[in-house]
């Protein structure tokens, strides 16, 4: 699996991959249920993570924090690199997508032309909801990072003061 530090620019001539990245947003609820967001796009009419292509100049990291933003509203941190997806996508383009394991800092979902609805869910049913199997495992990556690293627990520790 591609790292988001090794998807590279071809040389002239050749086709350009497009770049993408996003986030696995979640967060703990006082119960201890850990919850992440997936975003409904009002076009393709599909659940999804939160994603969008770079922009020139811009980092990986950059641009997940920007396209979780602007699709979900949420303005987030990053706390785990999950890797990327390497596929074609729907014109035939390679398509490398890094995601990034993020904290919600602030803000509210409001829908836009682009996404019309966000969920928080548990892994399992966000799993279920997602359209994608690329999703998926990454959903499946960041519940398991998350708790091997102790984000979750950690999470719910910033949440309540000791």
């Amino acid at each position: 699996m591609p790292s988001a530090k090794n998807v590279q620019t071809p040389p002239p001539g050749q086709e350009m991959t497009v770049r993408a990245a996003g986030g696995v947003v979640g967060r703990t609820r006082r119960s201890g249920l850990v919850e992440v967001a997936v975003i409904h796009r009002r076009a393709s009419g599909d659940w999804t993570l939160p994603k969008g292509k770079l922009n020139a100049g811009e980092t990986p990291e950059q641009a997940a924090l920007r396209e979780v933003q602007e699709e979900t509203g949420l303005r987030c941190e990053l706390l785990r690199a999950l890797g990327c997806t390497d596929y074609l996508d729907s014109r035939g383009r390679r398509k490398v997508s890094c995601y990034w394991l993020m904290r919600r800092l602030a803000g509210r979902f409001q829908p836009s032309e682009e996404v019309d609805e966000l969920r928080w869910l548990a892994f399992g049913r966000a799993v279920a909801l997602l359209a994608s199997e690329r999703d998926r495992a990454v959903l499946r990556r960041a519940e398991v990072l998350g708790m091997v690293t102790g984000v979750w627990l950690s999470e719910l520790q910033v949440r309540r003061p000791a």
